[in-house]
């Protein structure tokens, strides 16, 4: 997607100038901040790989997959905070457009291996491309000790979770 056309998106959360409303202390609060920041990042992630026709949690699971071939779904579920349940509608999803091939393991029946097919790993080179432009429009907006600090604190909120 052109570069120009992503920095002119709006924010539909955005009150239109002059209707501007009283946050009360709404502004000071993690929660309200951090939502209101993936949000963004969530719109504008989304208009990059539109055409891709993949969601943020499928992305992931392929790039693990394509990181840790053979991985286990039970193992990818754990990595990515997910249920079983969950991933296994994720696999069923990717599977069925033959991005995923998922096998049984060889040492252990009950353990379910996954492998990135040619599909899936030429979808994913074309989708973290995308990503890759997704995140510099919004790491242009930070020094590098500002984005390494916002990294840092954003690890402290998974740690504490």
């Amino acid at each position: 997607m052109p570069r120009k056309a992503l920095m002119e998106m709006e924010d539909p959360d955005r009150t239109p100038p002059g209707a501007e409303l009283a946050f009360d202390g709404l502004d000071g609060l993690l929660g309200y901040r951090l939502r209101r920041a993936q949000g963004a990042m969530h719109r504008h992630y989304m208009i990059c790989v539109a055409e891709l026709d993949l969601t943020q949690t499928q992305t992931a699971a392929l790039w693990l997959i394509n990181g840790n071939p053979g991985v286990s779904q039970v193992d990818l579920a754990s990595t990515l905070g997910m249920d079983r349940a969950t991933m296994m509608a994720i696999i069923d999803r990717v599977e069925a457009r033959a991005l995923v091939l998922r096998r049984k393991s060889a040492t252990d029946r009950r353990r379910q291996e996954l492998n990135l097919t040619p599909a899936g790993q030429s979808l994913l080179r074309k989708v973290k491309a995308r990503i890759a432009l997704h995140e510099s429009h919004f790491k242009l907006h930070f020094t590098r000790p500002e984005l390494g600090a916002l990294l840092t604190a954003l690890q402290k909120f998974q740690d504490v979770s």
